[in-house]
């Protein structure tokens, strides 16, 4: 394991103006350079403090993981070598006053091997135990009642959630609050964030701890409450993935201005008197896993030379850019369109029978692309055109439209902004959280309602009957399930093969193209990483759709499919616990289905449209917005 290499001094330079002069002040940069050489086995010493926490578990998190690594811990030093701490990361009990002493002995290093291992390279964290860690306070010693994690920037040696909020900041590259100009974050920009507040009497940054902490410990999953809680427990239990202690760190910086806000609105100058336990602060839940997330999408359906469509795929220019905003519990919370979006009902009844948890979907947002010319002229101009709002609490998702991409769909923008009454209003209807019923009602009074089909449905692609006004006008049902084939001997090498196929019957839109007939869905269902995971890679589906007839420049006999890649197992783009993310996908012609067992033919001469999918991992899509 690599010598971590501590913070920049930038990142940890939080020692503002406005300081006292108390006797725990610091030096300029945030380090305690207290004058001893740590080439001898002195201790490390320091303080754990919410209010003076006795009895939290401290440790030197010198593998970068954010928790307890017991011994023997391999570190690996600047000039190649390793050597092996026998005891782990060295770690302490804190006692009265906070103060722990931390025995580093293990750190002192034969000259011939390499350097001492300096503690100050390394950053802090403690953990308060509930019932066991005891806040020092004026009424006397208070058990916690939940556990939170904290941290402190490499060389600050107070622990407290102010020093936690100090080291992330650094982490995602936001500096200091001072450079925060304007407000509820403000109120930090003359506060000392890594000092002994209570030995500085200073009552403003006690409150904001307190309430930092109440914070902290609302997003500690139970479970890890629980062991922590349990009779037997000392602190060293390894629960928090290092991504799950990040994602909770980020959500710290994104918060803090809120919860900040909330302790000002109640003190109104009177800090000492503010009873933190009694705030109602923001309940901000976390997906702890750090999926990985669609985030943007590249629409291309805009023909070269204003041809008609379908074009050469290598002509087809793009005409929309799609953003996928998300809370960081990981549900999707809008989806923005610079160009046309082409809202799915079924792809929403998906995403509803998740509770709008994108993760949870195995294939995330099938492809879709409006072919109207007028979207790449409302791409031409920058600037928000259409979007998904999702209400989850409500039920309801609004899509509003600035555009005419839908005239031929009977869905006209009410005006040239967006802001005002949604043009499409989708509600719907649950039983024991399975969904019975979603509903669309345009601004201009139609109704279309979806039903779904569940009978032999994957959830890759459910079943499904939609009407309007009572009468059904399509329907996709399954008669049977999924069967399964082994690869054709020329295409066991193959990145994708249809190993499994579903016959299906859509329904509507009498009298179907004569071309358009017994429709599969095409899969690959090869193990692309283990058993264990979801193996349901849905390449192919055909499905019919005269409206898009009407646009001038579509030609054909209005049968489409769309053809589906993903990265090849261990390739760019591939991910390990998520096999099943798209990386592109056509619209072209509907084609019969060829045999089980091929190779997969994914990328056609001509096209509709082509849809790139772009992903993040939900801590960098979250640090993305604190940027």
């Amino acid at each position: 394991m690599k010598r971590l290499i501590g913070l920049p001094v930038t990142a940890v330079s939080l020692i503002l103006a406005g300081c006292g002069e108390e006797s725990d002040q610091l030096p300029v940069g945030g380090r305690d350079f207290d004058g001893v050489e740590y080439s001898e086995p002195a201790p490390y010493t320091g303080k754990v403090i919410d209010g003076y926490l006795k009895n939290a578990r401290v440790w030197l998190d010198m593998d970068g993981d954010s928790q307890f690594t017991p011994g023997p811990l391999v570190i690996e030093l600047d000039n190649g070598r390793e050597v092996t701490l026998a005891s782990g990361e060295p770690t302490a009990m804190s006692g009265a006053g906070g103060r722990f002493a931390m025995d580093i002995s293990e750190l002192v290093l034969d000259p011939s091997v390499g350097p001492d291992l300096d503690p100050r390279d390394y950053a802090l964290h403690a953990v308060a135990l509930p019932g066991k860690t005891l806040e020092e306070t004026r009424n006397g010693e208070v058990p916690v009642v939940s556990a939170y994690l904290m941290s402190a920037p490499p060389g600050v040696r107070n622990i407290t959630p102010l020093t936690t909020l100090a080291r992330y900041r650094g982490i995602v590259g936001l500096g200091a609050f001072l450079q925060t100009p304007s407000g509820a974050a403000a109120s930090l920009a003359d506060l000392n964030l890594v000092r002994d507040y209570i030995l500085a009497q200073d009552e403003r940054s006690h409150a904001y701890a307190r309430a930092l902490a109440r914070f902290m410990a609302s997003q500690i999953p139970s479970a890890y409450n629980d062991l922590l809680a349990a009779g037997d427990s000392d602190g060293t239990e390894r629960f928090l993935s290092r991504e799950a202690a990040f994602l909770l760190g980020v959500s710290l910086v994104q918060n803090a201005a809120d919860v900040i806000a909330v302790v000002d609105d109640v003190a109104q100058g009177d800090f000492a008197n503010v009873d933190v336990d009694a705030l109602v602060l923001p309940e901000v839940d976390v997906e702890l896993s750090d999926p990985v997330l669609l985030t943007s999408q590249k629409v291309y359906a805009e023909p070269s030379n204003q041809d008609s469509l379908p074009a050469n795929r290598s002509g087809l220019q793009i005409s929309a850019e799609l953003a996928f905003a998300y809370s960081e519990s990981g549900r999707l919370l809008s989806v923005s369109a610079n160009g046309c979006l082409s809202p799915s009902m079924p792809e929403l009844a998906r995403l509803i029978g998740v509770n709008g948890y994108m993760a949870d979907l195995e294939t995330q947002w099938l492809p879709s692309a409006a072919l109207s010319e007028q979207s790449r002229l409302n791409f031409d101009e920058e600037g928000t055109d259409e979007r998904l709002v999702f209400d989850w609490g409500n039920r309801r998702i609004h899509f509003e439209t600035s555009t005419t991409c839908h005239e031929h769909r009977g869905i006209a923008a009410d005006s040239t902004e967006l802001g005002g009454p949604p043009e499409v209003t989708y509600s719907w209807t649950t039983d024991s959280g399975d969904l019975v019923e979603l509903v669309a009602e345009t601004s201009g009074g139609a109704r279309r309602t979806l039903v779904p089909e569940t009978d032999n449905s994957s959830s890759v692609f459910p079943g499904y009957r939609i009407s309007e006004q009572g009468v059904e006008v399509e329907a996709v049902t399954f008669s049977a399930g999924i069967d399964s084939c082994a690869p054709q001997q020329d295409a066991v090498d193959a990145s994708q093969v249809v190993t499994g196929v579903q016959a299906y019957q859509f329904s509507g839109y009498d009298p179907q193209p004569a071309g358009f007939t017994d429709p599969v869905l095409e899969f690959d269902r090869r193990e692309f990483s283990g058993p264990e995971q979801p193996n349901l890679r849905l390449l192919r589906y055909g499905f019919l759709d005269p409206d898009l007839l009407q646009l001038p420049r579509v030609t054909g006999d209005d049968s489409f499919e769309w053809a589906i890649n993903y990265p090849p197992a261990d390739g760019p783009g591939f991910v390990a616990e998520q096999p099943n993310l798209i990386r592109d996908a056509y619209l072209k012609n509907y084609n019969s289905s060829g045999e089980c067992g091929r190779e997969f033919e994914g990328v056609p001469n001509s096209a509709y449209a082509k849809v790139e999918f772009g992903y993040q991992r939900l801590s960098e899509y979250l640090v993305g917005l604190l940027e």
